[in-house]
């Protein structure tokens, strides 16, 4: 429940190689303005495996939810809030923002740019699938380039690892096709080409687009400030 049963709750998802402390810049910002925020721990283990335990996390929050998802968490609280009249609102932060069918794999690599591929290590699991992370000597210029150098060694040391089916596994039926959608695109993202987040933005009519120059996937983190404004805005679209 919110302190104030007029705001929506946050609901922030992260993404590939991150973990929820990845929005505490963010959180803070939120908090002072009064906002109860939900950090969800993403599994990272499959679009419908991670869409449904973010939508079981969002049945046990009382009235409107602003949803928000950064990378790889774009297709999950597309997916998740699909039905679901509790979400108002969606936030895509340098983050996939699906058709149905479609994975994040094929979108980052419709267009060229990714360099994402040629930094991954992989750590083999009993079924056959494997963990995937960023190799700890190229997450910050991969993931974090204006991110301070300790900031970034920390992200690296932290990082949660994506199973490597999420990659190819379509999303379900996107919430954004009904729902407003806010998206924050980092313009040198060398995950995500830029020319992609702009598609995606456009394809889905979005109330609003802030191009955030010079910043990398880690947006998040290093423009908390405009990434929570344009998460306000969102949560003022709804009351």
């Amino acid at each position: 429940m919110s302190p104030d049963d007029s705001q929506p709750t946050i609901v922030l998802v992260h993404g590939a190689f991150a973990e929820s402390g990845s929005w505490n810049g963010v959180i803070g910002c939120l908090r002072n303005r009064g906002y109860d925020i939900v950090a969800v721990a993403n599994p990272l283990r499959g679009v419908s495996n991670d869409a449904a335990y973010t939508a079981g996390v969002m049945a046990t929050i009382d009235g409107p939810i602003v949803a928000v998802g950064h990378s790889y968490g774009g297709s999950v609280i597309s997916t998740a809030a699909t039905g679901n009249d509790q979400v108002m609102s969606l936030v895509f932060v340098a983050a996939f923002a699906p058709e149905e069918g479609e994975s994040i794999g094929e979108l980052s690599n419709k267009l060229p740019g990714s360099t994402l591929e040629e930094t991954l290590a992989a750590v083999p699991l009993p079924d056959g699938s494997a963990d995937l992370y960023i190799r700890r000597d190229k997450y910050r210029w991969q993931f974090a380039a204006d991110v301070s150098a300790e900031q970034a060694a920390a992200s690296a040391a932290t990082q949660r690892p994506l199973r490597d089916i999420a990659l190819t596994e379509g999303a379900g039926k996107p919430a954004w096709t009904s729902i407003p959608s806010w998206f924050v695109l980092p313009t040198a993202d060398r995950n995500i080409p830029f020319e992609m987040h702009r598609f995606m933005a456009e394809r889905a009519e979005a109330q609003e687009i802030l191009e955030v120059q010079g910043a990398s996937h880690s947006v998040e983190v290093s423009r908390a400030d405009a990434v929570a404004n344009v998460i306000l805005n969102a949560a003022e679209f709804v009351y």
